[in-house]
């Protein structure tokens, strides 16, 4: 047994994740400074209007990555549990599959997208004053989106294996090097929005480089062996089968996306757009802070769930949610009393401040509740039970949001595209709990039947 698996069985449950999420956690804010930074750039360096253009390519990106993490979360959740199991070899197939995949996920959604990058753009609500900034910067990001795949992925996989410092390296690497390439391209060259675009492609190349560089050592626990790199079927459909879950959900998310868009668009315009832009920041910071508590978790929970290890896999799930609701709170609180404040970084477009200020406020109402919802949906994932890891991720965005946002903003405009959120946070929360019960009653009942393991 390696020093890295006695650790995951033996050690305290909270100092273990505090030890593996706080370099998740780091990774994963560090990652979200790609979008906001370029955003607070774009704003004031290139208009209102740039940073509208950029929040109707959110559909687009999100479709372009859900791919990425297709790939990423079924291979790390796999790669946790086969190790859980003393299945190394099983683990390095996982690798070598990955990267096969990730290579030709790419290369279709790549080829369609340029094919069709005018027509979905303006399907996605696009306007003549909107669509140029929008076009400049896709055709850009997208010649990159294979290592942006490739990076994000394969971190996932560096974390599960055992390297959670490393993995928050790799993201720091790049996040940094964005935040200086953003202001020299844009003041400096004078590319405008383009040159966010090759700020963000440059920077996760870079990531990309070092996070395979891991995996090629004889250093590391598992390694991206040239014998592996071949598809296998069984592994492909074990990937797959828990990679749906948050497939489903970032495909979800691109097409809320789009609803988001053109509903704000029809009732309040191209800076309601803006404004939404601005929400999703702050939404990202937040959301990614609980992300990566999860990252943290997962190989935990993947790991002594494989190894049979049960009291360890609930005992790390109910404090995962006690912190993530903490973290959920506070960006309530901010959102409740300080929105005016945070949109300002944003932009000093007074209209535009008046809208995003009233939408922050009436968007956040139940975020306490996402922390523990967002946590279920990594808790499923994490064991391995993708039926209801795709219905819980889901829940939030299509079966819930969806029917407010054709609902609400017909009888209240602008404030129903913002009531819409809180209203599907709640009923959303309120579906996680019922299957939650349910597989806590089955992982119990499972405990029964080993030794008690602490």
């Amino acid at each position: 047994m390696t020093d890295t698996e006695l650790t995951l069985e033996t050690k305290k449950i909270s100092v273990l994740v505090w030890e593996y999420s706080i370099p998740a956690i780091i990774g994963t804010l560090v990652n979200s400074l790609y979008n906001i930074v370029d955003r607070i750039f774009i704003g004031q360096g290139v208009g209102a209007y740039a940073i509208s253009g950029l929040a109707i390519t959110f559909p687009v990106t999100i479709l372009a990555s859900s791919l990425g993490m297709l790939v990423g979360v079924g291979a790390a959740s796999r790669i946790s549990i086969s190790l859980g199991e003393r299945k190394k070899h099983t683990a390095e197939q996982i690798l070598g599959n990955s990267l096969i995949l990730i290579l030709l996920f790419n290369a279709v959604i790549m080829t369609l997208f340029y094919v069709y990058l005018d027509p979905i753009l303006l399907a996605f609500g696009a306007t003549a004053n909107t669509l140029p900034y929008a076009r400049e910067y896709l055709q850009i990001v997208l010649i990159g989106n294979v290592f942006i795949s490739l990076c994000y992925s394969f971190n996932n996989m560096m974390r599960a294996s055992g390297y959670p410092k490393k993995a928050m390296i790799t993201m720091l690497i790049g996040a940094l090097l964005n935040i200086i390439l953003d202001p020299v391209f844009i003041f400096v060259f004078d590319l405008g929005i383009a040159g966010v675009a090759w700020a963000t492609v440059i920077s996760m190349f870079v990531g990309m480089l070092f996070v395979m560089h891991h995996f090629i050592q004889d250093s590391s626990l598992i390694r991206l062996r040239k014998e592996n790199i071949r598809l296998n079927k069984n592994i492909v459909l074990a990937i797959v089968s828990i990679g749906l879950s948050p497939f489903f959900m970032q495909v979800a998310a691109s097409g809320v996306a789009v609803l988001l868009n053109t509903s704000l668009l029809k009732h309040g315009g191209d800076l309601a757009v803006g404004a939404y832009g601005i929400l999703n920041s702050m939404l990202l910071i937040i959301i990614m802070t609980v992300v990566g508590l999860n990252q943290g978790t997962q190989p935990i929970i993947g790991y002594n769930y494989g190894a049979g290890n049960f009291l360890r896999v609930k005992d790390t799930f109910f404090y995962t949610v006690k912190v993530a609701t903490i973290i959920t709170s506070a960006g309530f609180i901010i959102g409740m009393f300080f929105p005016r404040q945070f949109a300002s970084a944003f932009t000093g477009d007074q209209e535009l401040l008046e809208i995003a200020e009233n939408g922050i406020r009436l968007s956040l109402i139940a975020f306490p509740l996402v922390g523990f919802q967002v946590v279920a949906g990594n808790f499923f994932q994490s064991i391995g039970q993708a039926k209801k890891a795709i219905i819980q991720s889901l829940s939030r965005q299509i079966i819930f949001l969806v029917p407010g946002l054709l609902i609400f903003p017909a009888l209240l405009g602008l404030n129903g595209v913002w009531i819409a959120m809180p209203v599907s946070d709640f009923l959303a929360s309120l579906l996680s709990l019922y299957l939650l019960v349910g597989q806590i009653r089955i992982i119990r009942n499972m405990q029964e039947n080993q030794p008690l393991y602490r």
